[in-house]
């Protein structure tokens, strides 16, 4: 049986049951060429030198599924090929691993991973704009208390940043009402306004980032996009770390991105399991019944984790497609489970009663 092992300084072919090295060909002795051929190896390509090595066997088998291509993957201990028996020193892969770093780095990154940043960012965005809301309340509710029900969010910020003194809020509004809050100095009105003022500029920045994440995320993974929409989709791809990762996953692990905690929380205290993660905020699965839920979860992860397949690796767009099989499982779910399942009895704990109809007494 001949193998296919693929080392930083050198690719061989080896007779797995001598253990002896048939052919070999060695990297390059400059460190600079070495490291741009370990760079294609990380992006999953097949060296030259690879092809070539092996093109005469006609069974081989291999070690890493990059190169599934040219065998069949097998696990082998292939630790007794070492660099210092082909003249590679400690130097020269510290030069090599140091060249790698460096090309590593300095490649554009992938528009999925922009995609992640932009979402996280907008997240800590959210997190911000809702701290600093609740703030916002609690110092100029001491003043207007009944701004709350007449104004929401960004609407109550500027109000607040705009005309603070609540009389000239109650003149904007048109209303009138006599409020029950206390009076503001200058200087106490003038720090809320500033709050108010930052709060307003978050909201700004939130939008400008929604905006920008709508932008790519059709770009990034149209098949997605047209089973989940854009929101949703951008927000998966975070979940799973990006798109190529999301491609990975089974769909049962797609079907629960999100519910990390309530899985770990089910594992550890025998809870019930959940049946949906992030994928809940679709709306043909929140807005289906309870019993519905599950079966529509699952049949739509599914069809995101073969939509993320294609948009991963740039195949051709068949997101309706995939959205009309989606809607006819859906509507074949509601068609076979139109009511809720009956709830079953607990046996255990009914009252056993004896074949005479007397009732056991207990002993003294």
């Amino acid at each position: 049986m001949t193998i296919l092992v693929t080392k930083w300084f050198g690719v061989f072919l080896v007779d797995e049951r001598t253990n002896k090295i048939i052919k070999q060909t060695l990297m390059p002795a400059d460190p600079a060429e070495t490291a741009e051929k370990l760079a294609q190896i990380q992006r999953g390509m097949i060296l030259p030198e690879e092809r070539e090595i092996c093109k005469d066997i006609p069974k081989l088998y291999v070690l890493d599924r990059r190169q599934a291509e040219l065998g069949k993957p097998l696990f082998y201990d292939a630790s007794f090929i070492r660099p210092g028996s082909f003249g590679f020193t400690d130097e020269m892969m510290h030069k090599t691993m140091l060249g790698l770093g460096k090309l590593r780095t300095s490649e554009p990154m992938s528009a999925d991973n922009s995609l992640v940043q932009a979402i996280r960012n907008l997240d800590d965005t959210i997190a911000t704009a809702n701290l600093l809301n609740e703030r916002l309340h609690e110092w100029y509710g001491m003043h207007f208390p009944e701004l709350a029900d007449l104004a929401k969010d960004r609407r109550y910020a500027e109000l607040v940043a705009s005309y603070g003194e609540r009389e000239n809020i109650i003149g904007e509004l048109g209303i009138d009402i006599q409020s029950i809050g206390s009076d503001f100095r200058d200087e106490d009105m003038s720090a809320v306004q500033d709050l108010a003022d930052t709060l307003c500029r978050i909201y700004d920045d939130k939008k400008r980032i929604e905006e920008y994440i709508d932008s790519i995320v059709g770009d990034v993974c149209p098949n997605m996009c047209a089973i989940l929409g854009g929101p949703l989709s951008a927000r998966m791809i975070s979940l799973a770390g990006g798109l190529h990762r999301l491609a990975s996953l089974p769909s049962s692990t797609v079907q629960l991105l999100g519910a990390e905690k309530a899985m770990f929380r089910h594992l550890k205290t025998g809870k019930r399991p959940p049946k949906h993660g992030v994928i809940y905020q679709h709306p043909d699965v929140h807005c289906a019944p309870y019993w519905q839920r599950g079966n529509i979860a699952r049949a739509l992860a599914g069809k995101v984790s073969i939509a993320a397949k294609i948009d991963a690796y740039d195949g051709e767009f068949r997101g309706d497609e995939l959205n009309k099989e989606f809607q006819a499982r859906v509507e074949d779910i509601r068609r076979r489970y139109p009511d809720p399942p009956k709830k079953k009895n607990d046996q255990s704990k009914r009252r056993k009663k004896r074949p005479n109809g007397k009732k056991k007494v207990p002993r003294a």
